[in-house]
């Protein structure tokens, strides 16, 4: 295949499919934990442990979903069964996540919690995985595969952003009964059943969008027999990379990251800034600023610099500047809460930062694009949805153990259960700022140095394009 320029209809359409993933991500990433913790009064460890084992089982069916992608064959495709199938099961069973039996409460909830999730996170890893993949065939260029990929990130974040500052502004607010909006339970009711709306027709949109574009795609493989042996002999032989090594070293290290913040994301910004639901809703809402930024700064500063340099370079700007508004708060330097300054100043340095940090997701993204022409040339074999699967397996696998490390600061910082914003003493929430940043920081720099060992650049792709016969 030449290398292609693909379309802005192909890279819009194949950009909503995202949103799927981002409204979903959206609800477990920031209120989950929050919502069966505080407001539906499970223990927050269990809360914890039930991400924990979800994630794990749902991630040891990534491998599998991804080498049987690679070998599917179809008038279809290789990608597009998976997408049409997974869209009605995965819509539902995330409308009962937040639509819990009333007749279970407290920890009687863990077994249901842990149930859905696991169902949850197998059916959208059924659709993720292979419309992750789409990029690396769509096309064989390097600075394409990062455009396109800058589409995914906006879509996706952008969709996730948009129903949480719905949510917070419209569904989860205070009553006659209720003084926080985030102890509404019928208001995350609702939230659940516009999410699964929204999470259908983001996918029916990006599969029927891309279904046109089937026949360009990578053709399978021959069909060939196939053993669970010889399945996990050519994935670890797929697999067996130095540069997947350090990308896959930074995912397991970024998961855990993103596993602690966004657990502890509600708590920073409700007990530890203060802010209400509808500045929360403001917060939430910048993100589309910072996705627009990173749509359009991304391209270019792979352009420019190459997607490693550009990673480390972003990623050291991305993961210290909102925690070091923290540490600023801890000595004093920043205004108190209830302070006319300090929202407008940590919602503009949050849209900054959150700018830096999509860009840095694509451009991590789009090098994992590039893995699949050097391990074809390696195995002679594509395997697009190996490599992709394998990411969203360590991130899968590990996020959980950021989720209970975001519970156990919580223990240790001795969060009360059930309290409302402003009633949390001082010194805990001295002790939860004080835990949470260097804990976060420390794993954040650690993934920053594996990415400084990964090998291909513009010149190594290119060679591997020609020694291909695709220049």
């Amino acid at each position: 295949m030449t290398l292609l320029k693909v379309s802005p209809f192909n890279k819009i359409a194949y950009g909503i499919g995202s949103v799927a993933f981002g409204v979903k991500g959206n609800g477990f990433d920031y209120f989950f934990l929050i919502f069966y913790s505080q407001v539906l009064g499970v223990d927050a460890y269990l809360v914890g442990l039930a991400l924990l084992i979800a994630l794990i089982v749902d991630s040891l069916s990534d491998p599998l979903i991804g080498y049987f992608s690679d070998n599917t064959h179809t008038r279809w495709g290789r990608r597009h069964p998976y997408m049409y199938i997974a869209a009605v099961p995965v819509s539902l069973s995330y409308f009962f996540i937040w639509n819990p039996p009333s007749s279970l409460s407290g920890n009687d909830l863990f077994p249901y919690i842990l149930m859905m999730a696991i169902f949850v996170r197998t059916m959208i890893t059924l659709y993720e995985i292979p419309h992750y993949t789409l990029v690396a065939e769509m096309t064989d260029d390097y600075d394409e595969r990062t455009s396109i990929l800058s589409y995914r990130y906006f879509f996706g974040w952008a969709g996730g952003t948009f129903l949480g500052f719905y949510a917070l502004t419209y569904l989860l607010v205070p009553t006659d009964e209720i003084s926080n909006g985030l102890f509404n339970l019928q208001g995350f009711g609702q939230m659940g059943l516009i999410s699964s709306i929204v999470i259908f027709v983001a996918i029916m949109t990006s599969a029927l969008g891309t279904h046109s574009f089937i026949p360009k795609l990578k053709a399978p493989p021959p069909k060939q027999k196939i053993s669970i042996g010889r399945i996990y002999r050519e994935i670890f032989e797929t697999l067996w990379d130095r540069s997947f090594g350090a990308l896959f070293a930074a995912a397991l290290l970024g998961a855990i990251g993103t596993g602690i913040a966004t657990g502890l994301a509600h708590y920073i910004n409700s007990f530890f800034w203060g802010f209400s639901t509808v500045q929360l809703g403001q917060i939430s809402i910048s993100v589309v600023g910072s996705a627009i930024v990173a749509l359009i700064l991304s391209p270019i500063i792979s352009k420019k610099m190459g997607k490693k340099r550009a990673a480390i370079i972003i990623g050291l700007l991305a993961f210290t500047i909102l925690p070091a508004t923290i540490v600023l708060r801890l000595f004093g330097l920043m205004p108190d809460n209830g302070d006319p300054l300090l929202f407008p100043l940590i919602l503009l340095i949050t849209m900054i930062d959150v700018g830096l940090i999509i860009t840095y997701q694509i451009l991590t993204t789009s090098m994992i694009a590039d893995l699949v022409e050097e391990g074809e040339l390696r195995t002679g074999r594509r395997s697009e949805g190996v490599f992709f699967a394998s990411m969203t397996f360590v991130k899968k696998f590990v996020q959980g153990f950021g989720v209970v490390a975001a519970a156990t600061i919580l223990t240790l910082a001795q969060f009360p259960v059930g309290v409302a914003p402003g009633s949390v003493p001082a010194d805990t929430l001295f002790r939860l700022g004080a835990l949470y940043v260097p804990t976060v920081v420390t794993v954040w720099m650690l993934m920053i140095f594996c990415i400084s060992y990964y090998e291909i650049d513009r010149n190594k792709h290119k060679a591997n394009l020609k020694a291909l016969g695709r220049t």
